[in-house]
């Protein structure tokens, strides 16, 4: 049997509204423009694969679909922030003013936030 270990990931968002996916994760994310396949919208995630498809009816989930580790997540929350990114803050969650969440044991700091479509968003920077 082959082994998935080594094979590039790809991974898929919906959306209801392409356009509008388009330039949230172009202009706001700051992705490189997009290829356009004639079906998807396909960004290059640092050698993995984004593809943005549109579903008309398609309503998202609570949960986070994609996140990016990063080095310093409060620069990296003010720089989203500053481009039209609004973190979400979760009652009884215990983030930050800023939506900046610590884990227990420390290692780990997260914060997430939506596209356009609604579709949970996420940043870890390792403790």
């Amino acid at each position: 049997m082959a082994s998935l270990a080594h094979a590039r990931p790809v991974t898929f968002i919906l959306t209801r509204d392409r356009p509008a996916a388009e330039a949230f994760y172009s202009n706001v994310l700051g992705l490189s423009p997009p290829h356009d396949d004639g079906f998807a919208a396909v960004y290059d995630l640092g050698g993995a694969t984004l593809r943005i498809t549109h579903v008309p009816d398609f309503k998202a989930g609570a949960h986070p679909v994609l996140g990016w580790m990063v080095d310093d997540i409060e620069a990296t929350v003010s720089a989203l922030v500053a481009a039209g990114a609004g973190m979400t803050i979760y009652p009884g969650m215990g983030q930050d003013d800023r939506g900046i969440w610590t884990s227990p044991d420390g290692s780990a700091r997260v914060a997430f936030f939506p596209d356009p479509d609604g579709n949970v968003l996420s940043l870890t920077q390792a403790g």
